[in-house]
């Protein structure tokens, strides 16, 4: 028995042993299985719990931007924040919405959900206009008369120029326009632009819906959003007419303060880019300055040895600058190259002096005053003599018209000669009224005017086509100097003319050219001009610049012009 249990044992044991390796295997895959399902399930796990606090947080939001509606109100409609189920609409409140009810008037009910919110549609343009009214208005307003020509510093208000008398609410918007004008304000201040980004597509955003209201007397602006956007168009715009009268400018540091002359300033100009300026003079030298009506910063400064400077201009390209005084040759200065080049003698001519010349506005041309009545005509890309023109009389002056497609001179006989360039030949020759020697022309930017100045101080404004057409009345003779008009210069669009005179102190007039009349409040009592010579306007019109005997560049900003 002893054998056969030993035997029994034995057998197990093998069977244990002998027990295949494919099964032992097939266990360990089980256990592996069980533990991918229970790191999916932490997986799904998470995903839900994540899922779950997003929907929390978007809950959250919802319930905020709910109750800042229902406490503090709106004045838009409210956004749909989700939609309810047609059943939960017909039924009634589900579990989770808040039971809360704003009456806001009469005639209109707003329930507030936390899912949602639904406001009647037509009451909605009801409840705008009563959200918006000011709570209290003054009723003597509309009574009041107020007589913004009587008193100079309200003449800024007025939009047409004869205007005088407007009522009290009038007044009121026009004062806030004017200071909405004078301080803007800034972009983070502006409510409805976030607003409109937030809560309405550009489609669906109208001038109510917006909620703007256009101060009265000012209901012609074009948009609401231009409106809220900028500040030119709530008073008349910088495009409208210059009012006569009062001009308004200030005085700002001299163009030229950190090195001022100690020579007559002979030249003034700005470059076409508004920032740099041009000065030159007696001292020989040429500077240039960059123009922020604060520092005035000096650029650059060119030494011409021998060579006081009498004149000195850009071409309009802004590509070189022409230098002249009292030689037989002339100097163009490369800005780009920073070279300076000596042009002269011209080949065939006998002149002794070339300060005297101006450029055509296409940068084609320079014309110079020559002697017996010759103009000469030079290449601004070769620098050299192009052809020559003849006066009867001696030539004083010139200016360019019709986009350099035509000349205008005067001088010792008392009349203007129209010169065609392309053809070399003189279309029309016509006596300034009155003139007995012409000192001084210049034409308008768009060539419609010209003005021409005698020794006598007198300055006639003509019509230029009425002038070629044979009528010899000038539409205006201005009278307000009385020694030789050495220089004029119209403005950017023509609405202001500058004339003055080298033999007096503080001889600078400026003209109101649509009435011809003169500023009154120009030149500056507390700030004398000295002997003014030269004069020139920035591109843009913000800017003007006085060159006087005494070295100085005179800078002033004119209130009318936004840019410079």
């Amino acid at each position: 028995m002893a054998l056969i249990s030993q035997n029994v044992s034995r057998k197990a044991k093998r069977d244990d042993a002998d027990e295949p390796s494919h099964l032992q295997k097939s266990g360990d895959v089980d256990e592996g299985k069980e533990s991918e399902l229970d790191s999916l399930r932490v997986k799904k796990r998470k995903k839900a719990q994540k899922e779950q606090d997003e929907k929390l947080v978007l809950e959250q939001e919802r319930e905020m931007k709910t109750l800042e509606n229902v406490l503090f109100g709106s004045l838009h409609s409210p956004i749909l924040f989700g939609k309810d189920d047609e059943d939960e609409s017909q039924n009634g409140f589900d579990k989770d919405s808040a039971l809360c009810f704003v009456d806001r008037s009469a005639n209109t009910a707003l329930s507030v959900y936390e899912d949602g919110k639904e406001l009647l549609e037509e009451t909605e343009d009801e409840e705008e206009k009563k959200l918006r009214k000011p709570v209290w208005v003054d009723e003597e307003e509309e009574k009041a008369r107020i007589n913004i020509a009587k008193v100079n510093r309200l003449r800024k208000l007025r939009k047409e120029e004869d205007e005088s008398l407007i009522s009290g609410s009038e007044y009121v918007s026009r004062l806030r326009a004017q200071h909405a004008k004078l301080n803007p304000g800034t972009e983070w201040a502006r409510l409805d632009s976030g607003i409109r980004g937030d809560r309405y597509s550009d489609d669906e955003a109208s001038d109510e819906e917006i909620g703007a209201v256009l101060a009265r007397g000012y209901k012609d602006v074009e948009a609401v959003d231009n409106l809220l956007r900028t500040n030119e168009d709530l008073v008349v715009k910088s495009r409208a007419k210059l009012l006569p009268g009062h001009l308004e400018y200030s005085a700002l540091v001299d163009a030229n303060a950190q090195e001022p002359s100690n020579a007559t300033i002979n030249s003034v100009q700005f470059h076409r880019n508004a920032q740099l300026l041009l000065t030159a003079g007696l001292d020989k030298r040429l500077k240039f300055f960059q123009i922020d009506g604060k520092r005035n910063t000096k650029i650059q400064s060119i030494f011409l040895e021998d060579f006081p400077v009498l004149k000195a201009s850009f071409l309009p390209d802004g590509s070189q600058v022409i230098i002249a005084g009292r030689r037989k040759f002339f100097y163009a200065f490369d800005l780009v190259k920073a070279k300076v080049d000596k042009i002269g003698p011209l080949v065939g001519r006998e002149e002794k002096s070339l300060e005297s010349f101006e450029v055509s506005p296409d940068s084609s041309t320079i014309a110079f005053v020559g002697n017996e009545g010759y103009i000469l005509l030079v290449s601004s890309k070769t620098k050299e003599l192009i052809g020559t023109l003849k006066m009867n009389g001696t030539v004083r002056s010139l200016a360019f018209a019709d986009d350099g497609k035509q000349l205008l001179s005067s001088g010792g006989d008392g009349q203007v000669y129209h010169w065609d360039l392309r053809t070399r030949t003189c279309l029309h020759k016509g006596v300034d009224e009155g003139c007995i020697n012409g000192t001084s022309l210049c034409t308008s930017p768009d060539g419609t005017l010209f003005a021409a100045g005698s020794e006598s101080g007198i300055v006639n404004v003509y019509n230029r086509d009425d002038f070629l057409g044979g009528k010899r009345k000038p539409l205006k003779t201005i009278e307000n100097l009385t020694t030789r008009v050495n220089f004029m210069k119209f403005n950017n669009d023509a609405q202001v003319l500058a004339v003055c005179s080298h033999m007096k102190k503080d001889s600078l007039k400026l003209i109101h050219v649509p009435s011809f009349t003169v500023f009154s409040n120009w030149p500056p009592r507390n700030r004398h001009l000295s002997y003014p010579r030269c004069l020139d306007f920035s591109p843009g019109g913000g800017f003007m610049a006085v060159g006087n005997a005494a070295g100085k560049v005179l800078l002033y900003k004119l209130h009318h012009y936004e840019h410079a």
